[in-house]
């Protein structure tokens, strides 16, 4: 072994840590964008009946029924 080999270790080491921060980053992001669309999701699930039941009783409305 050469004094170089533990200087290309090291820089081999920092590169792949480098890359693994890198590939973390860009799956943060992704999780944090598929848990905002699962929370809208969630909401429309939720909230969306009462949207529909408007929707019914407006159309109701201006076709004379109610």
């Amino acid at each position: 072994m050469t004094a170089e080999d533990p200087l290309q270790q090291n820089i081999r080491r920092a590169t792949g840590l480098h890359a693994l921060k890198k590939m973390r980053a860009i799956v943060d992001e992704e999780n944090k964008q598929e848990a905002a669309t699962a929370r809208i999701l969630r909401g429309l699930l939720r909230y969306g009946w009462i949207a529909l039941l408007a929707i019914v009783v407006l159309l109701a409305r201006l076709m004379g029924v109610y």
